[in-house]
């Protein structure tokens, strides 16, 4: 509850010329996680949507060489003449691979928030400016 339930109204002299109640909006119980859980995802909505291509780390002609060689069963960059050649290839482990778990753009960017909720989060807000501690 509000510490104030009258307010005091000054004139432009300032001297004091009356008292008001204060509107029951201001009265109302002050929860901020409410507040807080309404604006974080308020926020989320306004994001745009991101992702990795599709074809990244993903571009190169590469072949396991198989076991027997002593080297790790990675799929391997072929050819020669060049320092890709042998190169390991696609895992997400190796330098040029694909990340793991590629990010999609259809993960779920916004938040639905009930009306009542939203309400209910600015009349808390509200009432919370008429508390002269806070």
């Amino acid at each position: 509850m509000a510490a104030r339930p009258l307010v005091s109204i000054f004139s432009l002299t300032g001297e004091k010329s009356g008292e008001t109640a204060l509107p029951n909006v201001m009265t109302a119980p002050i929860r901020p996680d409410i507040v807080q859980f309404v604006h974080t995802n308020m926020a989320k909505n306004s994001r745009q949507a991101y992702a990795v291509s599709i074809r990244a780390g993903k571009q190169v002609s590469a072949s396991s060489w198989g076991t027997g060689r002593a080297v790790a069963r990675i799929p391997r960059v072929g050819g020669g003449g060049t320092s890709r050649s042998g190169q390991g290839a696609f895992g997400n482990m190796c330098r040029g691979g694909r990340m793991f778990a590629p990010t999609k753009t259809w993960r779920k960017w916004h938040r639905k928030i009930n009306v009542t909720q939203k309400r209910y989060a600015v009349s808390s807000a509200l009432a919370a400016t008429a508390v002269p501690a806070l």
